[in-house]
């Protein structure tokens, strides 16, 4: 491919992804500001402990208002009460610091005092931490937000004034809770701000914290009838939106918002723009709902968006049953399969590792005599084709609720063990099994296909799936995460592998790279646009690796020239394709439209600091298995691929049959590699793309060993004869 047909290539990709941003975008809806809002702040509920009997002011507002599950993610991997309120304080992420050493999940929440003097204790600490995390929270923006519109701010509880101070710590017209005087609190202000107190499990909570005198039984009945007093102390018309905004230890799980009012807020489920899932908001979406149905003028560059509601046809009791059902799923899901990732992960690559180790054997002679050989090498490559198989498969076994039986453990890995069985059956027993690339092409095929239509569609089934996104964890609700993109990159140059070996071997060169070249855009398209995958770090790391398999389709050299215009033109495309985003208005706008604006607003280069501070904590926290995986990759690839290698023969004869296989697996190297460099947490990604490249590799290599005993066998029955 010449220069000029690259630098095209890249300018069709950016103009298909910025015809595509164009007709995503939609004017935003200017929000009705209305008389009273009330926020109620808790913590440590979950919508598994709502129900008709144990908390029936809860119950009530599920049944007439809008519900959803709530991401309340933090600094941190759990949030503390502080955490939470300051997080609504400044539009985003924020912690506190917490007393103690050792790991910070262990340590004692802070607790909350009353505020002395007008002034919120502790509050200069505050500050200097979120300084201190990059995350750009601005404590006191709600406060002042409210101060800049001319809107009064009630608060009523330590938390409250928390949420309602300003930048300086100070915070007006504070009440502490008390019964007496809730009536005239609650009636003071167009937007009234209480605490009613977060629920603590004592079984939870780390061993330094004091326990709470009461069960968390207790706890939660004290919390519903304080929400309880509220709503009958509230203004009649306003808006009342009640936030569970903290863990009840040391657990992190989804949980749960409501809001009933007249700004839209009937019976119903809650959608946010930031998540882009149905049911699904995050906290930072709070501070951001509360201000626009106030009438308050929302600051730019906040993470969240306002809460819209999606309408039920009535608010039966049946209706709100079903709505609970499904907001007790999220949560069940996202909790059982986030424990589940690490042993999955930590299985999943190590038993790979065995399988390798028994090819090796094989291939040396060391296990199997000539009888036998040819049957251990059929077994490996089953198991090889069955274990490129299983990434695909974790996504579907989200289509059976497997989280509704009694051990989930066992469901989830039967559900992924159905689909593994039928994907690698297929490519087995299906016409292409035959051939040595043919498992390959059709188990690449099947992710990539998966994946594309997840993505397309929503990314539904990337939700709480083991190799998919957490919300729990609100890295990502929706598009291609690191994880997803290793395995899309993965499958889609291995599919454009065993494509392009089938076409040049037929005299096909031109059409081969052309092919390439289509299947490329489709998958940068997918990758890359805003409405779909939304990837930033995906396309400059995938360019690059599909160049250089066109390039040697073509019979072209990779000149230092050739790398610094693809190199070029995948930046260029990435900040194309963000600034395109960024034109579209805030709430709509995805990460990468985002970051155009922290480019503006001066704040890039703290994400930059804190996505590589990422990368390299996760380096360093699970070191062995992530650099064991891309580890294996490499050394197989270095190993087989080179003419003069030891273990070269099989591989060596696979590329007699396939003639682009080994700048497949280049190009591969290439992706896994830039993808690793340029992406926060991209450790991920080499050791993930493994999971489908290298057994993938296995079973082509095995297929050529066992075609050449099976013609060493047939040789020597002729000379016998």
């Amino acid at each position: 491919m010449t220069r000029r047909a690259l630098a095209a290539l890249l300018a069709a990709v950016a103009a298909v992804l910025g015809l595509g941003v164009a007709s995503a975008a939609t004017p935003a809806l200017a929000a009705e500001p209305f008389g009273a809002t009330v926020l109620i702040g808790t913590g440590g509920l979950t919508w598994t402990d709502v129900s008709e009997e144990d908390t029936p002011n809860l119950w009530t507002l599920l049944r007439d208002g809008s519900s959803a599950a709530m991401s309340i993610r933090s600094v941190e991997t759990n949030t503390c009460p502080v955490d939470g309120w300051l997080g609504v304080s400044a539009g985003g992420r924020a912690a506190a610091p917490r007393p103690g050493t050792g790991p910070v999940k262990e340590r004692p929440c802070a607790p909350i005092d009353e505020p002395t003097g007008g002034v919120v204790p502790q509050w200069q600490t505050y500050v200097d931490a979120a300084a201190s995390r990059k995350f750009d929270a601005r404590l006191g923006m709600l406060g002042e937000a409210a101060a800049l519109s001319d809107v009064c701010v009630k608060p009523v509880g330590p938390g409250a004034a928390i949420a309602a101070s300003k930048a300086d710590g100070t915070v007006d017209r504070y009440s502490p809770w008390s019964d007496e005087t809730l009536l005239v609190d609650l009636n003071t202000c167009p937007l009234t701000i209480v605490d009613v107190g977060s629920v603590r499990d004592p079984d939870d909570i780390a061993a330094a914290e004091t326990a709470p005198g009461a069960s968390r039984e207790d706890q939660i009945a004290e919390v519903d009838e304080r929400i309880g007093a509220v709503i009958e102390a509230a203004p009649g018309g306003a808006d009342i939106i009640v936030a569970s905004l903290s863990d009840a230890g040391q657990t992190e799980r989804l949980r749960l918002v409501v809001a009933r009012g007249p700004s839209g807020f009937g019976p119903g489920r809650l959608d946010a723009q930031s998540t882009r899932q149905p049911g699904l908001v995050q906290a930072q979406d709070i501070p951001v709902t509360v201000m626009a149905v106030t009438g308050i003028d929302v600051p730019t560059g906040l993470g969240g968006t306002r809460m819209t509601s999606d309408p039920a046809p009535d608010n039966s009791e049946r209706r709100a049953r079903e709505r609970l059902q499904k907001l007790v799923d999220y949560d069940l899901a996202s909790h059982e399969v986030h424990s589940l990732v690490p042993p999955f992960f930590n299985t999943f690559a190590y038993g790979q590792l065995v399988i390798y180790l028994l090819v090796l054997l094989v291939w040396k002679g060391k296990i199997g005599g000539p009888d036998t050989r040819r049957r251990v090498l059929g077994v490996v490559r089953i198991v090889a084709v069955a274990a490129a198989s299983v990434p695909a498969s974790t996504f579907l076994a989200n289509l059976v609720p497997w989280w509704r039986f009694p051990v989930p453990m066992l469901s989830i890995v039967a559900a992924v063990g159905v689909f593994v069985a039928l994907i690698a059956f297929a490519a087995l027993r299906g016409p292409w099994g035959r051939a040595a690339l043919g498992p390959l092409a059709f188990v690449a095929a099947v992710t990539m296909a998966v994946l594309a239509g997840d993505v397309m569609t929503g990314s539904r089934l990337q939700q709480s799936s083991l190799m998919g996104l957490q919300p729990v964890v609100a890295g990502r609700f929706y598009g291609m995460g690191n994880v997803t993109f290793a395995l899309f990159a993965t499958a889609s140059i291995l599919l454009a592998t065993a494509v392009s070996s089938f076409l040049v071997k037929a005299g096909r060169t031109r059409v081969a790279a052309g092919v390439v070249v289509a299947l490329a855009v489709a998958t940068v398209v997918i990758d890359g646009a805003p409405f779909w995958g939304a990837d930033g770090g995906g396309p400059p790391a995938y360019i690059p690796g599909i160049a250089y398999l066109v390039l040697s389709i073509l019979g072209l050299r990779m000149t230092w020239q050739r790398v610094a215009l693809i190199g070029l033109g995948s930046v260029g495309l990435f900040f194309a394709v963000a600034f395109l985003d960024w034109l579209r208005s805030p709430d709509d706008r995805s990460h990468l439209g985002r970051f155009i604006q922290s480019i503006i607003e001066g704040d890039a280069l703290d994400i930059v600091v804190r996505k590589g501070q990422q990368n390299w904590s996760i380096l360093l926290g699970n070191a062995p298995l992530t650099l064991l995986v891309p580890a294996a990759l490499l050394f197989v690839i270095y190993v087989l691929a080179r003419p003069t290698s030891w273990g070269s023969r099989g591989l060596g004869k696979a590329a007699e049959k396939a003639p682009t296989l080994r700048a497949g697996l280049i190009a591969l190297v290439i992706t896994l590699t830039i993808g690793f460099l340029i992406n926060d947490s991209g450790t991920a990604i080499p050791a993930v793309g493994a999971t489908v490249a290298v057994p993938l590799i296995v079973s082509v290599v095995v297929r050529t060993l066992q075609d050449e005993l099976r013609g060493a066998a047939t040789t020597r029955r002729a000379r016998r004869s």
